[in-house]
């Protein structure tokens, strides 16, 4: 059992929000947009999975790919920062989701928090929404959840931009 909290679209501010809600998380998935220091910030604090964003620099881009596909308590998990929603998906987003059939798929980018199940892919979509304070969002967000055999528990995590 893991206990897992997503973040995405920090864009160089990682929120002290970040450091309570997520202290007892076994690992933090992060969805793009990280900005200057946040990689280290949070590699730091927990492991770390990352993609860049289209705000992230090349140097950013040598430490997190495009796109992430791995394993986690025995659920295949695929994460990307462009990727759209279930039925919305991207025409190559869609095909590498049918590729590699991933139980959880995470996106960012949108800075609209949105966790749907995606019957015709068969698996569960998590965009955290965005942490950070830069974009239209009104409200900063993140999620954590626990996977034990199938992912459950999820929470949110709302609070005022900064």
């Amino acid at each position: 059992m893991k206990k897992i909290g997503v973040l995405s679209d920090t864009h160089g501010r990682v929120p002290v929000q970040v450091f309570s809600f997520m202290k007892d998380c076994d690992e933090i998935w992060h969805a793009g947009d990280l900005g200057a220091g946040v990689y280290e910030a949070l590699s730091d604090f927990k492991p770390l999975r990352a993609v860049y964003g289209n705000i992230d620099n090349y140097s950013l881009r040598y430490q997190a790919p495009a796109t992430q596909v791995f394993e986690c308590e025995g659920l295949k998990v695929m994460m990307t920062h462009i990727g759209g929603y279930p039925g919305h998906y991207p025409a190559a987003v869609k095909q590498r989701l049918l590729e590699e059939k991933p139980d959880i798929f995470v996106a960012g980018h949108s800075h609209i928090l949105k966790v749907m199940y995606d019957p015709e892919m068969n698996l569960l979509h998590i965009n955290p929404g965005a942490a950070g304070s830069q974009g239209f969002h009104k409200v900063s967000t993140m999620v954590r959840f626990t996977i034990d055999g199938t992912p459950k528990g999820l929470e949110v995590m709302e609070f005022a931009k900064f």
